[in-house]
């Protein structure tokens, strides 16, 4: 099961709630050294809402062989510092269903299709506004980046918020709001979602 959404949507609680096992796919960005990070256009800001920021090529590998042999070893990145800081096996046993979560899940939808391995993908989407004050609260308060970047973020990723829940849905995922997304998932999880066997 893939969950994305705009940064600060509330996917991680969600996928805490949902009581399934959960991949971060924020643990695979590329680290802040990395000559391939784009940046914000017309800034010296990297720009870490960007795919390219992000190595959608080892989430799929993590994702494949958990879906095959129900474990994992992925990276431990810490946002702060732009740098992975360790590794952690990730073991789901013979559960059936997991959720991937992260902000660039709808750009492994399709791959995720063709590998057999998708459940379901789903947009979480709660208004710019929300998102907005929610993220940065969560940003401050987790010490993720400085206060004037987060604050250029954010500003910017709601003015785009629209857009960026526009071209998630584009790319397959299905735009709900909390309540139904975590219908979604618990229907899946008691299998009534016809592709939920060892799917992400």
């Amino acid at each position: 099961m893939l969950l994305c959404g705009p940064s600060g949507s509330g996917k991680s609680l969600l996928a805490a709630r949902s009581g399934l096992p959960v991949l971060r796919l924020d643990d695979f960005y590329k680290e802040g050294d990395d000559p391939t990070l784009p940046l914000v256009p017309g800034s010296s800001d990297i720009d870490w809402d960007h795919p390219d920021s992000w190595d959608a090529d080892t989430a799929v590998a993590a994702i494949t062989e958990l879906c095959r042999t129900g474990r994992t070893d992925v990276p431990l990145y810490d946002i702060s510092l732009s740098a992975r800081t360790g590794a952690e096996a990730v073991d789901i046993g013979r559960t059936p269903l997991f959720i991937a979560e992260g902000i660039f899940a709808a750009e492994i939808v399709n791959r995720c299709r063709e590998l057999g391995v998708l459940a379901d993908a789903l947009c979480l989407s709660r208004g710019p506004m929300r998102t907005f004050r929610r993220r940065f609260l969560r940003d401050l308060k987790e010490g993720r980046k400085s206060v004037p970047f987060l604050l250029r973020r954010g500003w910017r990723l709601m003015r785009l918020e629209r857009s960026i829940v526009a071209h998630q849905t584009s790319l397959g995922a299905y735009a709900c709001d909390r309540d139904e997304a975590l219908g979604r998932l618990t229907a899946a999880a008691a299998g009534r979602c016809p592709a939920a066997t060892q799917a992400a």
